[in-house]
């Protein structure tokens, strides 16, 4: 480009360029997204060579924003990119563990200790009840189906763009209400190749034992209690008999190269990770491949990405498994006098005889393949196809050996599930710099088809036999249908979506971007397929302006947005009758709870052709800054995030009707999340060449149910005498989502029985006294 000019020209792939320079005094300014510019004086040349310099500023960086990128001085949604270089380091189980503190707004948390345990993932607050908060996950630009599961090797990715508010979302339309977390894997570079390999090894032991009474104790306290020791001569601590020091290795091997018009990566990793438990274990083989091609001097790219994963994970029948160890008598002993054999006993279970009998094995295989050729048809005018497909399959054998003491009879259940999902996209992009006016435009069209079909059969009663039952299910001896009853369902989903977003800047200075989805999904009653999703957002970058240029400030946007997001994730034919089989007769009638149906099938939930979207509308206003010349850099962010048309399974208002329940979105209701967010990083590069990097980030967020027409809606309860079925935390209004709801405690009685307060005033101690007592959610 001529400065102080639009005069330009574009260099071909081989570098190559030409331009018409009249004055000798010209200057030519350089630049390419992600290098330093260079302004260079043509004085009397004819020929001018040059060489950009990668720029390492994060003013520099290229964000990915859902079809397609922006420098991230341009954003102007709350939108955080991670690269390799800031994810989290060490044994990494899960891609969701790579962001782990990394990202204001986003809480990642394990649901369980256990190899393959799900990661939980939400950003801003969770905004649904039924239905799911989990964000969008779009690898390579393949939107799942779902969550990301343990299929993907977090040693491919290169990077992780998180989309947080609703400008940044709204272009993925009913699946954006939760977020976005858009995955770029690793490509190859061209003009070198790199061959790296890695191992990692890992041990783990249960930190903190749940406190049980010693054999010790446990002669003394009997008595002390009232009770008729039975002492076995043993001191066994039955935690420490089912644990063990758990190995976890990761051994990684990539090739990546290219040259000029070709580059590719190449992967393959292999994960076993043991749990704490014996017998629980998750081992992962994966794959991947990703190649580009470029043709006719850069005029059609094709990106090419293949991964394959396979995922075993064995698990033991945890629940029992702990529950006995943590009530057994530590006087029983561990094993028979053989000291090999273990110990069998009448009135309690040996754990290790329970692991010895009992498996969990669930073998899962994943395969995705996406193929995206862009082709320049004109100067600006670019047009992209972009084709994926994920199939997954998993089988699940739960088995329980035949036995004679503890008595059980053998038994199989068997999951067969499998998953294909396929996605079509077409869209143009069109990118027009006139003078201080830049224009970017993005118009197209996306249909995704999901098919899910599931498999289930039992058989029982099989004999004491040294084979398997998952070897040889043929020998089950029980086959009555009330028992063996085979199972399944089947169901294809489908989305159709329009999509567009423009985006405008005056001067690099002011920035606009407005975005409009229309999805049109088979989720929803015939009344109601569509939505439309738009939202738009502005920007200023004030540093540009003379009163802060040659400043210590080298960025300083101020930003603000608003937009609506929707949320298809709920479960599939809601809106449709639903039919569920009767053996052997059930008294579910709703009119007449002393009639049984005859075996048959029996009508159990009403269609509701109504149904809409639920809807998240949010609001953003943020502040991003870079001072001291980019070594201190971050962003302040305040949002406002309302859902409404919650979605609930209730009760029908006609209490005329053949079934007990149906969907339907609640009048009013919402969910409020709001707060601040801070995101802060420090650089520093010392004189003899070290760096350092210090950052962190703080979220300060209320979340409320709002306007709920239920006193509560469960969300978690107990099990156990007396306790089945308990609420113990769920959606009150005025409070947050996960409130605990207990009954308050007052102390202890002199015959050692707890009591707690009449909050009702009625003289009887019942469920009706539970209050509101704190939530679980972070805050």
């Amino acid at each position: 480009l001529i400065k102080g000019t639009t005069k330009g020209a574009t260099a071909d792939a081989n570098g190559q360029y030409s331009i018409n320079v009249s004055d000798d005094k010209a200057v030519l300014v350089f630049r390419f997204l992600g290098y330093d510019s260079q302004e260079i004086a043509v004085g009397g040349r004819t020929t001018i060579d040059v060489s950009l310099q990668a720029n390492t500023s994060s003013l520099e960086q290229v964000v990915v924003v859902g079809y397609g990128t922006q420098k991230k001085t341009d954003v102007t949604g709350s939108v955080k990119s991670v690269s390799s270089e800031a994810f989290n380091k060490g044994i990494i189980n899960s891609p969701e563990q790579l962001l782990q503190g990394k990202v204001a707004g986003v809480n990642v948390t394990s649901a369980t200790g256990e190899p393959g345990g799900s990661q939980g993932i939400t950003i801003r607050g969770p905004g649904s009840i039924r239905v799911g908060s989990g964000p969008l996950y779009v690898i390579d630009g393949l939107p799942l189906d779902g969550g990301i599961g343990n299929f993907l090797n977090p040693s491919d990715i290169e990077k992780m763009d998180v989309l947080k508010d609703a400008s940044a979302t709204a272009i993925y339309g009913t699946r954006g209400a939760n977020g976005v977390i858009l995955i770029t894997t690793k490509k190859g570079k061209a003009g070198f190749s790199t061959m790296n390999f890695s191992t990692d090894y890992a041990i783990s032991s249960l930190a903190r034992p749940l406190p049980v009474l010693s054999a010790a104790d446990f002669r003394t306290q009997v008595g002390k209690n009232g009770g008729i020791l039975e002492d076995f001569g043993s001191n066994t601590d039955w935690q420490n008999q089912i644990t063990r020091s758990a190995m976890t290795q990761n051994h990684n091997l990539s090739l990546g190269g290219g040259a000029k018009n070709l580059t590719y990566y190449a992967s393959f990793g292999a994960q076993m990770q043991q749990g704490i438990l014996k017998n629980n274990q998750l081992d992962r083989l994966s794959g991947r491949m990703n190649v580009t091609q470029k043709f006719w001097e850069d005029r059609l790219i094709i990106d090419a990405n293949i991964s394959f994963s396979n995922v075993v994970n064995l698990r033991p029948p945890i629940e029992s498994l702990l529950g006995n160890a943590i009530s057994n008598n530590p006087t029983l002993p561990v094993y028979e006098a053989d000291g090999i054999s273990p110990a069998k006993f009448l009135n309690a279970s040996n754990p290790l005889i329970t692991l010895n009998l009992n498996k969990d094995i669930n073998t899962a295989n994943r395969f995705i393949a996406n193929i995206s050729p862009s082709v320049k048809l004109a100067k600006g005018l670019v047009y992209k196809l972009n084709y994926g497909y994920d199939n997954q399959t998993a089988v699940r054998d739960i088995q329980s050996l035949a036995n004679l003491v503890p008595q059980q009879n053998g038994r199989l259940d068997t999951y067969n599930n499998s998953n294909q999902n396929s996605l079509v996209e077409n869209y143009l992009t069109f990118n027009l710099e006139e003078g201080d006016h830049v224009f970017s435009a993005l118009l197209g069209h996306s249909f995704q088809k999901i098919q899910y079909q599931g498999r289930t059969w039992s058989i029982n009663k099989f004999p004491i036999v040294p084979t398997e039952p998952i070897y040889n299910p043929g020998i089950g001896q029980e086959l009555t249908l009330a028992t063996n009853k085979p199972g399944g369902s089947a169901t294809i989903n489908e989305l159709q979506s329009f999509f567009s977003r423009l985006n405008y800047q005056f001067q690099d200075k002011y920035l606009v971007t407005a975005t409009v989805r229309a999805d049109g999904s088979s989720k929803f009653g015939s009344n109601n397929k569509y939505g439309y999703f738009p939202s738009f957002s502005l920007g200023w970058r004030l540093s540009e302006e003379p009163f802060l240029k040659n400043t210590s400030i080298s960025n300083l946007k101020l930003r603000g947005g608003w937009g609506q997001t929707g949320n298809q994730e709920i479960p599939s034919k809601i809106t449709q009758p639903l039919f569920t089989a009767s053996v052997s007769g059930t008294t579910s009638y709703p009119l007449d709870n002393g009639s049984s149906y005859a075996p048959g099938i029996t009508y159990s939930r009403l269609a509701n052709p109504d149904i809409q979207w639920e809807v998240s509308t949010q609001s953003n206003v943020g502040l991003d800054f870079a001072l001291l010349n980019g070594a201190l850099s971050g962003s302040v962010d305040v949002f406002n995030k309302v859902s409404s048309n919650i979605l609930l399974e209730i009760i029908p208002s006609d209490p005329v009707q053949p079934a007990s329940s149906v969907w339907a979105n609640v009048a009013n209701m919402q969910i409020n999340n709001s707060g601040v967010e801070l995101d802060l990083d420090y650089k520093l590069t010392t004189a003899g060449g070290w760096k350092y990097n210090v950052g962190g980030n703080l979220t300060l967020i209320k979340n409320e149910v709002v306007n709920s027409p239920y006193t509560v809606i469960q969300s978690g309860g107990a099990s156990g005498s007396g306790l089945t079925s308990a609420t113990i935390n769920g959606y009150v209004n005025g409070q947050p989502i996960g409130t605990f709801f207990l009954k308050d405690f007052t102390g202890i009685d002199a015959k050692g029985v707890s009591t707690y307060r009449d909050t009702d005033g009625d003289g009887i101690v019942s469920d009706k006294d539970r209050i509101s007592a704190g939530s679980a959610l972070p805050s």
